[in-house]
């Protein structure tokens, strides 16, 4: 793995949310701001409609702009110290992609009729990813995201980058899995990571159902993962409900950016969710319109009602960033009850409290220090008020 992806911490913004990727330029203050030094980027190549139905990998959509504009977000990254993490969606295309027949497999992805699944037995499709990421990462991109990885077998992503790796050595390679044996994909696949499905669902399900026991046993699993790849964690992402239409108590949303901020992994904070957008997946034809929103000209639009949530974050992201253990840290829970848990991930503890009333940590001393909090801290580091958080070192 590259020795950057341990300091990463993504900003995921949808490209067409945006409209001109030197308007995305614009807002690279404002994610360095909040503490982010990646920019992951959703689909960016000519494409049918959404982007996930590209009819031309080499080109850039003509509605965000042309390569001189790509070479200028680029650059503009680089200035600020900004890596930039590119979709790949290579396991389907739109119907309007010019390949031969024998590139398909005759099917469609997932009974949508407007994406063709491709084959990836065929030794030129094989070809044809191995150029596409060879060429826009020798144009400046860092890594990429490959949407969809869970389709296609491990062995097409090991023969793949098997090849792409020895070219650009400093790359980081994401799958998107959702499900099934992480470790495994990991190991058959060559990928570096994989996208936690797994522990964002136990976040907003344990807070949900105030039922800290699943969220410990996903954290369980999580650092027995650590070892095969330092995957990506979220809270939302272009595919799923925001986190906060997600939570059932608003109330709860700081104790999210906690958990995503004190535990293992590289971080990816899907733009809005910053400023606590709001948005609710539908399962229909346009179902995924009000998770990918127009972002307004800059951030003096947004509304006033988002950036206490922003600043929530830029002090979490800071938090992580004076602990740098976190990234790599097996997190235990020291104290657990349905309601009630300590979450300890290297130097930091992070106490969660969804109870109707104050609870008191046992094992907290009271020379603990308080580095976060959601409420002005009080005299006691060990009890944190109802519907309360904190995060607390020795």
């Amino acid at each position: 793995m590259s020795s950057w992806v341990g300091h990463a911490v993504w900003w995921h913004v949808y490209p067409l949310g945006f409209g001109r990727l030197d308007k995305i330029a614009g807002w690279l203050d404002y994610e360095v701001e909040l503490g982010a030094n990646g920019l992951q980027l959703g689909p960016l190549f000519a494409s049918e409609t959404h982007g996930y139905d590209t009819i031309d990998h080499f080109r850039v959509d003509p509605r965000l702009g042309d390569d001189a504009d790509f070479d200028a977000l680029i650059a503009a990254a680089r200035q600020r110290g900004v890596r930039v993490l590119l979709d790949g969606v290579f396991n389907h295309v739109g119907r309007g992609f010019q390949a031969p027949a024998h590139w398909f497999t005759g099917g469609s992805f997932e009974g949508h009729d407007s994406l063709r699944e491709l084959d990836h037995t065929q030794p030129e499709v094989l070809d044809h990813v191995v150029r596409v990421m060879d060429h826009w990462l020798s144009r400046g991109a860092d890594g990429w995201r490959l949407d969809a990885a869970y389709a296609v077998d491990p062995k097409f992503w090991k023969a793949a980058l098997d090849r792409v790796r020895p070219l650009h050595p400093d790359a980081w390679f994401v799958g998107e899995v959702i499900h099934g044996d992480y470790a495994a994909v990991l190991r058959d696949s060559g990928l570096d990571a994989i996208t936690q499905y797994e522990l964002w669902k136990a976040i907003w399900s344990s807070l949900n159902d105030g039922n800290f026991y699943e969220l410990a046993h996903a954290l369980q699993r999580h650092g027995e993962l650590l070892p095969a790849g330092l995957p990506m964690t979220f809270l939302g992402n272009h595919d799923v409900t925001r986190i906060a239409s997600k939570l059932d108590d608003p109330r709860h949303l700081g104790h999210a950016v906690a958990i995503l901020c004190t535990v293992a992994g590289v971080p990816s904070i899907y733009y809005g969710d910053e400023q606590a957008f709001r948005g609710v997946k539908e399962e229909r034809e346009g179902g995924d319109d009000e998770i990918r929103p127009a972002f307004p000209g800059s951030p003096s639009e947004l509304s006033p009602l988002g950036w206490p949530t922003y600043r929530l974050h830029e002090r979490l992201i800071g938090l992580r960033r004076r602990h740098p253990e976190i990234t790599y840290a097996v997190t235990t829970a020291t104290h657990l009850t349905n309601t009630a848990a300590a979450f300890t991930s290297g130097p930091v503890t992070l106490l969660l409290n969804v109870a109707d009333s104050d609870y008191r940590f046992p094992d907290v001393p009271p020379e603990a220090q308080v580095l976060e909090s959601s409420s002005p801290v009080s005299g006691d580091p060990a009890v944190v008020p109802a519907h309360g958080w904190s995060v607390v070192t020795r």
